[in-house]
């Protein structure tokens, strides 16, 4: 049981690098040598997925900046679809970098962290549902 609630919480903080980098450095690079462990990455395989990670990253963002500045408001679903996007150029990205089980354990983390988020509540790193209309 113990063993199963560790993983847990490990496979969380590492899919949570991947989805939100924590606000400072030091966290960041927490968040990083947890992904690296749970998937036994090599320090050449360590750098190549976070830069990856990071640009994953910049590219949501500036997403996000670019329809700020521009007054729109995507809605759930563009928000939803953008995000698969990048997920996709993620993996495709990840593929020639990670072996096939490290790709395949990569791909439940993130998954396992969609399932977590959605459970959070409104207004916690996100939602995996839409809010409710009124």
């Amino acid at each position: 049981m113990k063993a199963t609630v560790l993983t847990l919480a490990l496979l969380c903080a590492g899919a949570a690098f991947a989805q939100t980098p924590p606000p400072n450095a030091a966290g960041a690079a927490r968040h990083m040598d947890d992904l690296a462990t749970l998937l036994d990455l090599s320090d050449a395989q360590k750098t190549q997925v976070q830069a990856i990670l990071q640009e994953q990253h910049a590219k949501m963002k500036a997403s996000f900046e670019q329809a700020k500045a521009s007054g729109t408001h995507p809605d759930w679903q563009q928000m939803k679809a953008l995000h698969q996007q990048v997920q996709q150029e993620t993996l495709q990205k990840l593929s020639p970098v990670l072996s096939a089980t490290q790709l395949k354990k990569f791909q439940i983390i993130q998954q396992e962290m969609h399932a977590h988020m959605g459970h959070m509540p409104h207004g916690q790193m996100g939602s995996a549902t839409p809010p409710a209309q009124n």
